[in-house]
């Protein structure tokens, strides 16, 4: 074992709760172990620890991502996604397939969300000009992680939301059966009709086809 994974599963066995293990394993439908350590402990843990372990190079830090994937507690998984948050410095485009990697192992609507707002909706504000290429690719895909991702990338990009690339991959998915691309499509219109809610209004209007569940969370917070 890796020394680094050794001293980070004895920080994460230390701080550990077993009914808080049960209940989260629950939670995510018995499809993950756990330590059952609460989110900022965890945070915090994790936080020290990388910057009492600096990394040197994009292939260490895709090897420990991989790595932390791998293990079959889920707070490694958010260990290793954080982590590479954490190293914006060491980004570049072979980050790409990483993040690909991510979204479709061990994948969840909590590592996959968490993946974005860690990594993926960052790195593409760094990186402009890979979004067209890859968020398309993404949209386009048979894996609904990936599809989701094309949808939700933009969540936090406020006035800078390109509302053409959005329609374009709503439109492209909006028949989708699946629960998690409906309520992506939700998610993101909702988020940016804090922005513009006639441009999200006008939208859902004009888009009969929404499903129930998409209107409802794109209106949410709207009168």
């Amino acid at each position: 074992m890796e020394t680094w994974l050794a001293e980070i599963r004895k920080e994460f066995k230390k701080n550990s709760d077993p009914i808080k293990a049960k209940g989260a394993k629950a939670y995510l439908l018995h499809q993950f172990e756990f330590f059952g350590v609460m989110t900022p402990t965890r945070r915090r843990i994790s936080k020290a620890f990388y910057k009492s372990h600096p990394i040197q190079s994009h292939a260490e830090i895709a090897k420990i991502v991989k790595t932390c994937f791998n293990q079959p507690e889920r707070e490694l998984h958010y260990f290793g996604l954080e982590w590479l948050g954490f190293s914006k410095a060491l980004w570049n485009k072979q980050t790409l397939p990483l993040i690909e990697w991510m979204i479709t192992h061990q994948s969840w609507w909590d590592t996959v969300d968490a993946t974005n707002s860690h990594v993926i909706g960052l790195y593409f504000k760094k990186f402009p000009e890979y979004i067209p290429e890859y968020t398309q690719k993404w949209n386009q895909s048979n894996n609904i992680w990936l599809q989701r991702m094309s949808i939700l990338f933009q969540l936090s990009y406020k006035k800078e939301t390109d509302t053409v690339l959005l329609s374009k991959y709503i439109e492209n998915c909006m028949h989708h059966p699946d629960f998690f691309i409906r309520k992506a499509i939700g998610w993101a219109l909702r988020a940016y009709a804090y922005q513009d809610p006639k441009w999200v209004k006008a939208f859902v209007k004009s888009h009969p086809p929404l499903s129930p569940l998409s209107v409802r969370e794109a209106l949410k917070h709207q009168k």
